[in-house]
């Protein structure tokens, strides 16, 4: 059956309920392309990504073997942006809620939605970025064409040769293609992804030890099917050495999780080359949540805007970031996972932590990016994510821009152990 493949430098799509393109005005070029064009493409991807799992038992085979091509592409982009990133003041940039963000952040999104276009046309994106700022500081300021020039040189040099030339303009639209104004949804279920182009971009910028996630998911029908987080500084201890600089050491680093609704989570560490692709069924290892039922001796994390005192355990549980400390029953462990939801989603998943508990605030929105892929990973990993009244995370709230999460109290994601009962104590001291 073919498929429309839109380029649609200007134009508004609304989404209808089964995925549907509705266009207000008509697109400037549609072109014809096959669905066995975007099945050979695809099937490059899963021949150099194998997943750990068939593709007869994974209905959305085909978009997790994208996906997780594009995010280890993307996780490199990361690690060669941040190489120089301190080499240009011109990398960084202030957007209007003042926190930074670089040209790996434009850079991600962009090269995401380039490959996601070409693969699916059909499936619309929702992620952080637009280029408004990019734009309107060219404008005003010619030093900034450098900004826009990095942001363009980063992408080319890692999104897939199909023949066709890149311009500026090209990388600024797929920025755009998942940017607030870029595609309006009905009430009905709807197919889309969601992407954080890097989550914990201050932790991108303090240094190499800090975590920072390239999150993807795909989104049907309210549910999250599929999910990829890459983590380029994330150590695998039972590898490497901190304190070891060696090549072996180096190669220890990163981190790559996927999930597939049914099929479990899985991680592997990240490439070391993006040309010399992993490709071993057996290096994929299965992930697990913990398996602590007791609540005080489980390992807490929250955000880093967040102090204990804000969440509802801390009438029951005192808190301490000291390992080494003898604890009682009424003192919990609180981690420090740097910046970022989705740093703390991917610890829960892996085993690392047992709990993840975030405020709602009026004065903050929560973001679908910050928490899709997170969902799916640690529920595939056996744990359980819910707002603080023990719902479902609702990622359809936001009817028509599926961009904002309304949890009711707050987000509270476990390794399913414990959730019940937690949910009962924050219950009982959050009115």
């Amino acid at each position: 059956m073919p498929l429309l493949h839109l380029s649609l430098p200007s134009h508004r799509l609304l989404v209808g309920g089964r995925g549907r393109l509705f266009f207000p005005s008509s697109p400037r070029r549609i072109c014809l392309s096959v669905r066995a064009a975007g099945d050979a493409a695809v099937s490059v991807a899963a021949g150099a990504y194998g997943l750990p799992f068939r593709p007869e038992g994974a209905a959305h085979h085909r978009e997790l073997s994208a996906a997780v091509a594009v995010v280890e592409r993307a996780c490199c982009l990361c690690v060669d942006v941040k190489r120089s990133l301190f080499s240009r003041r011109s990398s960084i940039l202030e957007k209007n809620d003042q926190s930074p963000v670089t040209v790996a952040d434009f850079g991600v999104q962009a090269l995401i939605s380039l490959e996601l276009q070409r693969l699916f046309p059909s499936i619309p994106l929702v992620a952080e970025e637009d280029s408004a700022s990019l734009r309107s500081s060219k404008a005003d300021d010619n030093s900034s064409d450098i900004l826009v020039e990095s942001i363009f040189s980063a992408v080319v040099d890692k999104v897939s040769n199909n023949g066709s030339h890149l311009t500026q303009d090209d990388v600024l639209r797929a920025i755009d293609r998942g940017g607030k104004d870029a595609v309006s949804f009905d009430s009905n279920p709807a197919t889309y992804w969601v992407l954080d182009p890097i989550d914990g971009t201050k932790g991108f910028l303090r240094g190499n030890d800090a975590l920072y996630v390239v999150g993807l998911a795909l989104v049907v029908n309210g549910k999250v099917t599929v999910g990829v987080m890459g983590c380029p500084n994330w150590t695998n201890d039972d590898i490497v050495n901190k304190k070891d600089d060696s090549v072996a050491a180096c190669n220890g680093r990163g981190i790559l999780m996927v999930s597939h609704i049914g099929c479990g989570t899985w991680s592997r560490r990240l490439s070391a080359d993006i040309g010399q692709l992993n490709t071993a069924q057996d290096i994929w290892k299965r992930c697990f949540v913990d398996t602590c039922s007791i609540a005080h001796m489980a390992h807490y994390c929250i955000p880093d805007s967040q102090t204990w005192d804000m969440i509802p355990l801390s009438a029951t549980y005192d808190s301490t970031t000291d390992a080494t400390d003898p604890r009682n029953e009424n003192e919990i462990l609180l981690l420090s996972v740097f910046c970022g939801s989705l740093c703390k989603y991917l610890t829960i998943a892996s085993g690392r932590a047992s709990v993840f508990v975030l405020q709602a605030r009026p004065t903050t929105q929560i973001k679908s990016w910050d928490h899709a892929v997170g969902v799916i990973c640690v529920q595939e990993a056996g744990g359980q994510t819910s707002d603080w009244s023990g719902e479902p995370l609702d990622l359809a709230a936001d009817l028509t821009s599926r961009r904002i999460i309304y949890p009711r109290g707050g987000v509270l994601v476990t390794n399913g152990a414990l959730h019940d009962k937690l949910v009962e104590m924050i219950s009982a001291s959050y009115k």
